[in-house]
């Protein structure tokens, strides 16, 4: 277990915050405003304001522990041991069997308490 110190954040993240989801709304807003204009260039302004936002926010101490669990994260795929197609061809068929018998014990019971109501109200359908 480790122990992560937060680092200190920086009296311009909340400036840099607000810049950031305004760009990211820009990016919606502005997707609205001009949609006379062709899709290509909409499309253009949308993943560059975008990108524009997400650079603001990474430059945040929060992105730039994102960044740092992401690069992480990244590292710990590496070392995943990956099913052989055998395996996972087996265990769906194994899920697949289990989910069909327990559909049918449900519907078993449903019946059986459904008439077991009917019959305890006289109620019968």
């Amino acid at each position: 277990m480790s122990a992560n110190v937060e680092a200190p954040s920086s009296s311009m993240d909340a400036l840099k915050w607000i810049v950031s989801i305004a760009l990211l709304a820009g990016a919606v807003v502005g997707n609205y405003m001009f949609e006379d204009q062709s899709v290509l260039l909409r499309a253009i302004g949308v993943v560059v304001a975008i990108a524009a936002g997400l650079g603001v926010a990474a430059l945040t101490s929060k992105g730039q522990e994102f960044i740092a669990f992401a690069k992480e994260a990244k590292l710990e795929v590496r070392k995943v041991v990956w099913p052989t197609r055998q395996e996972t061809v087996q265990t769906t068929f194994i899920v697949m069997i289990a989910t069909v018998i327990t559909a049918l014990i449900l519907w078993g019971l449903d019946g059986a308490l459904f008439r077991i109501v009917g019959f305890l109200t006289g109620l019968e359908i």
